[in-house]
């Protein structure tokens, strides 16, 4: 703020005296004392407010003048409390020394002169960050994470304003995480997920034991919007209650965030397109050492992302992640796993599977990510999913090299499939609650499991196509009922007789026995297959 801004409508009723052609000074701070000499406590720009009781004798008023005025004083504020009106040897010094004087009066408290300059300056620098901020705002998104830590420690330490950027899960991207516990920014993560589903105007402020944060959201330029994947600005302190250029600081810093982000989206494109093709291979059965060269490439990728020129001599063995999502826009499921899986892995090799699917492929010994990590990781998103959002994620067990991925991806998929079971919006189910068959269906090659699928199946289903005799329902209920006549009649509604036809036709078709424990096996398998 300027000298003159003190006399402006709104200001402390103060009068001026003396230095009317210094107006334009700029005011930093405010000082107030009685010491004869001042000067060595002050730094230039200050407003120095006196109630005069170092004044004795006139000649007091030249040396007390001389020394602030020597210093750097930006203005003299004479309180008329104490000794009265200002004296003329005083307004004579300030004149000489080209000084403003302030006539204080008596019903004008120093304490309320010291609020409304310390409101000013402070609101006066925060609109000069915001134009820094803004300024050099695409600068900063292209110097990386980096730019966001400088811009973080030039608030905290211009304006004492301390601010985080956290993930969707509570994950540090960038400001001092030592002054925000885990517990806390947990809980952030979880209010700030809780309102944009709600959908409550940002700032969403919220009350911790450790005071008052304002969460605003940083939301990223993709295809697939979705706040669980999103970053989020936390501001110490009620936004709400700031300035409108202090304000206006918080939006243009959330604006930075949000383009900090799309720059790491940029970033991810080459690795999305090496998880793809390695989907696409798995999928196809492909010649386990192309899938081999295409992790390499992730893995020699991730290295120079690091920094490091070296990788590891040791064959990684892999794990696999199948994953579906419900309730969330088509594609989303992606940069969420992303975003969650960064807190354990930079790593991950995240592929895009139809609309609301995703299958993750990362070095298990890199980082292990059993299945209660995945759950921990993903826990925080729940507060962000409505009453029909579910994520479902199934963990294979570490596969050796990668020509075990294609089998790990089938044991992925069948844990899936038991956490798609269960309630809950986030369940993850891991290798170890998948039954031993399980586990050896998802090590039979393709080729194998097609032929065996084949043999068993075809001509049931080819008889049920001509004529529409509901066989293979039929060999499913009746396997489910433990081979019980009675019970898997009354699932089917149908007569018992009706049923022992049904079985009847399909042992003749297929030359099996279903009253042998070793037919029905190879039956259920047949159809687990399917």
């Amino acid at each position: 703020m300027r000298v003159r801004d003190l006399l402006a409508p709104g200001a402390p009723r103060l009068r001026l005296l003396a230095g009317e052609d210094e107006l334009d000074r700029q005011v930093t701070g405010v000082m107030t004392t009685d010491l004869q000499d001042p000067g060595r406590y002050l730094h230039g720009g200050e407003l120095v407010l006196t109630g005069m009781l170092w004044r004795t004798l006139p000649a007091d008023s030249e040396r007390f003048v001389r020394t602030i005025a020597t210093a750097g004083a930006a203005a003299l504020g004479a309180g008329e409390v104490e000794v009265g009106p200002v004296p003329a040897d005083l307004v004579e010094a300030c004149r000489r020394h080209r000084l403003p004087l302030l006539a204080v009066p008596d019903d004008v408290a120093f304490g309320a002169v010291t609020e409304y300059v310390g409101r000013q300056v402070s609101a006066d620098r925060a609109a000069d960050l915001a134009a820094l901020v803004d300024r050099h705002r695409l600068l900063v998104s292209a110097a990386g994470a980096g730019g966001l830590d400088a811009v973080l420690d030039l608030l905290g330490g211009d304006l004492d304003l301390d601010c985080w950027v956290l993930t969707p899960t509570g994950r540090v991207v960038a400001g001092p995480a030592d002054r925000l516990p885990a517990a806390d920014r947990d809980q952030l993560a979880r209010a700030h997920l809780a309102a944009q589903r709600q959908r409550r105007r940002p700032p969403h402020r919220v009350r911790l034991a450790g005071g008052t944060y304002s969460l605003l959201p940083a939301a990223a330029e993709t295809d697939a919007e979705t706040p669980l994947a999103d970053w989020i600005l936390a501001v110490a302190g009620d936004v709400t209650e700031w300035t409108p250029k202090r304000q206006q600081l918080a939006e243009n810093l959330a604006r930075l965030v949000a383009a900090e982000r799309t720059r790491r989206d940029e970033g991810r494109r080459l690795r999305r397109r090496i998880a793809d093709e390695v989907l696409t291979l798995l999928q196809r059965d492909a010649d386990p050492a192309e899938i081999g060269r295409a992790l390499q490439a992730s893995t020699t990728m991730a290295a120079r992302y690091e920094g490091s020129t070296e990788t590891s001599g040791t064959s990684p063995q892999w794990l696999v992640l199948s994953a579906d999502a419900t309730g969330l826009p088509d594609g989303a499921l992606r940069p969420v796993l992303e975003e969650a899986l960064a807190a354990a892995t930079d790593r991950a090799l995240v592929a895009a599977l139809g609309p609301t699917g995703a299958v993750v492929v990362l070095p298990a010994l890199d980082a292990p990510v059993p299945a209660d990590a995945v759950r921990a990781l993903l826990a925080p998103l729940e507060a962000g999913l409505g009453s029909e959002g579910r994520i479902t994620v199934g963990v294979c067990a570490p596969a050796a090299e990668s020509g075990g991925l294609r089998g790990a991806l089938e044991e992925a998929r069948h844990a899936r499939r038991i956490a798609a079971a269960r309630v809950g919006r986030v369940c993850v189910a891991g290798p170890e609650e998948l039954a031993s068959h399980v586990l050896l269906l998802a090590a039979v090659p393709d080729e194998v499991r097609r032929a065996f699928r084949s043999r068993l199946l075809d001509k049931v289903i080819a008889y049920d196509l001509e004529h529409q005799a509901d066989l293979v329902r039929t060999l499913e209920a009746f396997l489910r009922s433990d081979g019980s006549w009675t019970r898997c009649a009354a699932q089917l509604h149908v007569h018992v007789n009706t049923l022992r036809y049904r079985i009847g036709r399909i042992e003749e078709l297929t030359g099996r026995d279903l009253s042998r424990l070793e037919d029905r096996v190879d039956f259920y398998l047949a159809l687990e297959l399917a």
